[in-house]
């Protein structure tokens, strides 16, 4: 049964975010998300790497939820499971990059797959592109959301008592608050959101906060991570 409130913080969630979710990081033991918008920043980049693309639009999303969920999921957040991309890309033409469309898929598909893995730790098995046709890169017209200032841009001050273990982590550039608030606390479960530092993969640095939280709590409270952008 939907309420009226639960509706209302749904809808909050959203406004919030903009267009996004918060997708799960690494297994489900791991107890950590990233948003879709922190993710499809780092996903472009890698995509515009690849000589002869002019990246679009591009979206991750579940292919399979695991079945397993040991921790709760937070608002807005995407079970557990296995993750898939689907990206939008246009070929150059008229310049020296200019090489076989299926040449481009191949290497754009690897490098998605890659920066997905090795960058951000997300458990993507399943990548599909389209070609929306062919482009100029003077002409190109990124995905508009990746351009919006992600949300938490502030790094609010807290007062809980994770906080400092939280903020020694390496890799954690500041709390953020897309949530509501930096340290979420409710019956036998603790919710810790942080800004991670460029360069620093998101699912190392999830895990070691949500190691460093769980030290400061009560025993068998449940930690979860929320990493709302990459700095």
């Amino acid at each position: 049964m939907t309420t009226t409130a639960g509706t209302g913080w749904a809808a909050a969630v959203r406004e919030r975010l903009g267009p996004g979710r918060l997708l799960p990081l690494g297994e489900a033991a791991d107890g950590a998300w990233l948003t879709e918008r922190a993710a499809r920043a780092v996903l472009l980049r890698a995509a515009e790497a690849v000589r002869g693309v002019v990246p679009g639009v591009l979206r991750v999303g579940l292919v399979e939820a695991s079945g397993e969920e040991p921790f709760p999921v937070p608002p807005g957040g995407l079970p557990p499971g296995t993750l898939g991309i689907s990206a939008e890309f246009a070929a150059e033409y008229g310049t020296e990059a200019s090489r076989p469309l299926p040449t481009l898929a191949a290497e754009v598909r690897e490098a998605l797959f890659a920066s997905a893995t090795a960058q951000l730790g997300l458990n993507v098995v399943a990548v599909d592109l389209r070609v929306t046709g062919i482009a100029e890169r003077a002409q190109k017209a990124p995905d508009a959301s990746a351009a919006t200032p992600p949300p938490g841009g502030t790094s609010p001050s807290s007062e809980d008592p994770a906080a400092p273990a939280v903020l020694a982590v390496e890799g954690v550039a500041a709390l953020t608050d897309v949530l509501g608030s930096a340290f979420h606390r409710g019956p036998g479960g603790l919710r810790v959101e942080v800004a991670v530092t460029a360069g620093h993969r998101p699912l190392d640095v999830a895990r070691a906060v949500r190691a460093a939280a769980t030290a400061t709590a009560s025993e068998g409270t449940a930690v979860t991570v929320l990493v709302s952008e990459i700095r």
